[in-house]
């Protein structure tokens, strides 16, 4: 899932939350890189967390959890792509 990350340069930027399947290794260099091979720039995440999603009883991804968790990114994290 992607959501808006707060950014002081850009206003916001692409946050993409990633959970792998068993067994799937794969590294947020190695994902940014496809996005950049197949996306528009400002599409591109600048950042990549890995971990479980937070989904509704549903099984929808609760995106606004995801917002939330963007935002405190920006605001404990130095501004590196992870």
């Amino acid at each position: 899932a992607v959501v808006a990350k707060p950014d002081e340069k850009w206003g916001e930027t692409p946050c993409a939350f990633v959970e792998l399947k068993p067994g799937a290794e794969v590294t947020a260099e190695e994902i940014i890189a496809f996005c950049r091979d197949n996306m528009a720039h400002f599409k591109v995440p600048r950042h990549v967390v890995f971990g479980p999603l937070p989904k509704t009883s549903t099984g929808k991804i609760q995106k606004f959890l995801l917002r939330e968790r963007a935002r405190t990114l920006s605001e404990t994290s130095e501004d590196k792509p992870s």
